[in-house]
């Protein structure tokens, strides 16, 4: 069967690009492993699961009133792993009948099975011993990335167990070590110690999430901790074993020994290529199972292109989407535009959201900029929700005024950024935020309080450098009067 484009894998990137593809009245053929996993990492075990978890502890736990409510804010004393599970069971089915109408639509041709490369050319899809064979002009890897999970770790998938696993255990833990400090550690880190979980987290690093805001992030681990959650930051994982009486126990390099009753491993994602037999099409991975691609998500087999997490960095499902896009118009010669913009969301509690340079690059760039910052807690709309601990500071040049950076934490962090994005793509300054009218009570007022905080400091700048002529011409005045009067005083002080 021979088709203009075949894509591999159902995921966000891979989604998009093959109807790109069909909206230019190319033949596509997409391949999923399992008809059940449709949508891929993003719909089942990653981006929607893990932010549908988060929605449904917010609402159980009555989060987002604790300040009103004080000791009684909680709606549901005993929360269970089911009650979390059973609005995720609602999402997917509805996502997945979602894609399926878009295929449908875009005739799109939908084989299930496990791919893998015959040549260059070829792909051969096999399903319960039967298998058929693909050609295309243009062949697409959306294959997307799993957990790593090293052999010397001991997974058992209740005790021990990455964040696939995560989703199927049966109780909420009494107490939890997570290993690995980057997005999606953090994410589910917090959500359980919201939920009253123990929770430590042990990385490495020095310093969590290195690509935000310093700020935003040091608000974040005060948060975290005030919350009862401990950071081992600078420390190295040498075992991690299993316990009796179904618990875990790590061993740092530092000499000391964490047990709790689950241990959740996050380090790092390998790209999901190792049955695509991808030598018979000439490709190679790099360590990591990952792709390398040009700015125009081709491979270096000219024909083969690839898309989403198995390409690396930034590894976000909104930016895999447009990739995906992208990459089909590439393939067929078509153009396309689009910022280099991209947004990025942390759904942890709170939310962090963030767009453009960090005060730390500005710095180090010696770019001149000078900051605007709204505390939430100035906004009607943030007593109304119940977040008085968040932030939206907005970075920009001292004298052009054009927006650098946004960054937020608080309540809707991940909605309202795009108004900053749109300004800075637009090439917007922060009066543009001075002189909007925004809707009231709103969260997006944080803008316009920002951008007065912000061009309040320039005014006040500006004023003391006006001033400070008058002050060196007085300086100058009273100097050279004390010069006259000791110089008067001279031939009065001789005769004496």
């Amino acid at each position: 069967m021979n088709y203009d484009l075949i894509v591999v894998g159902s995921g966000p990137s891979g989604q998009k690009a093959a109807i790109a593809a069909a909206k230019l009245e190319k033949k596509v053929a997409l391949i999923e492993r399992r008809v059940e996993r449709m949508g891929g990492v993003c719909l089942h075990t990653g981006t929607i699961p893990s932010k549908t978890m988060r929605e449904a502890i917010l609402h159980l736990t009555g989060y987002r009133q604790r300040e009103v409510y004080t000791e009684r804010y909680r709606q549901k004393r005993k929360i269970t792993m089911d009650d979390l599970r059973r609005k995720l069971d609602q999402v997917i089915l509805n996502e997945m009948d979602v894609l399926h109408e878009y295929l449908d639509r875009n005739d799109i041709d939908l084989f299930t099975g496990e791919a893998s490369f015959v040549s260059p050319h070829e792909i051969e899809v096999c399903r319960e011993g039967q298998c058929t064979k693909l050609k295309g002009d243009k062949i697409l890897l959306a294959v997307g990335t799993r957990p790593s999970r090293p052999k010397h770790i001991p997974f058992d998938g209740r005790t021990i167990f990455d964040s696939d696993e995560l989703l199927k255990i049966q109780e909420i833990p009494r107490s939890m070590v997570v290993v690995g400090g980057g997005v999606i550690g953090m994410e589910y880190a917090i959500m359980f110690a919201t939920l009253g979980t123990e929770v430590t987290v042990v990385d490495g690093r020095e310093r969590l999430l290195e690509f935000c805001d310093r700020e935003i992030i040091e608000m974040l681990q005060f948060h975290a901790r005030s919350l009862g959650m401990v950071f081992r930051l600078g420390e190295d994982v040498v075992a991690i074993d299993r316990l009796r009486h179904n618990r875990g126990a790590i061993q740092l390099e530092s000499g000391k020994r964490l047990i709790a009753e689950s241990i959740l491993f996050t380090t790092g994602r390998v790209g999901d290529t190792d049955t695509l037999n991808l030598a018979a099409a000439g490709l190679e991975v790099d360590e990591r199972g990952k792709l390398w691609c040009d700015e125009n998500f081709r491979t270096w087999v000219p024909h083969i292109y690839g898309v989403g997490d198995v390409i690396g960095f930034p590894a976000l499902a909104s930016a895999s989407m447009e990739q995906g896009r992208r990459a089909a118009l590439a393939a067929f010669g078509k153009p396309h535009s689009g910022t280099k913009l991209l947004p990025y969301g942390l759904f942890t509690i709170p939310e962090i959201s963030m767009i453009g340079k960090t005060e730390q690059q500005l710095t180090n760039d010696r770019v001149p900029y000078e900051v605007g910052v709204c505390q939430f807690r100035e906004l009607p709309r943030g007593k109304i929700s119940g977040d008085e601990t968040g932030l939206l500071k907005i970075l920009f040049h001292r004298e052009t005024k054009a927006v650098l950076g946004v960054h937020i934490i608080g309540e809707t962090a991940t909605e309202i950024i795009h108004i900053g994005q749109a300004v800075m793509a637009l090439g917007g300054t922060i009066e543009y935020f001075r002189d909007t009218v925004f809707n009231h009570p709103t969260m997006a007022e944080a803008y316009k309080i920002a951008a007065f905080n912000g061009l309040n400091k320039l005014n006040l700048d500006s004023r003391e450098m006006i001033e400070q002529p008058i002050e060196e011409q007085l300086l100058q005045t009273v100097e050279e009067l004390q010069s006259e009067t000791a110089t008067a005083s001279e031939p009065a002080m001789a005769t004496a």
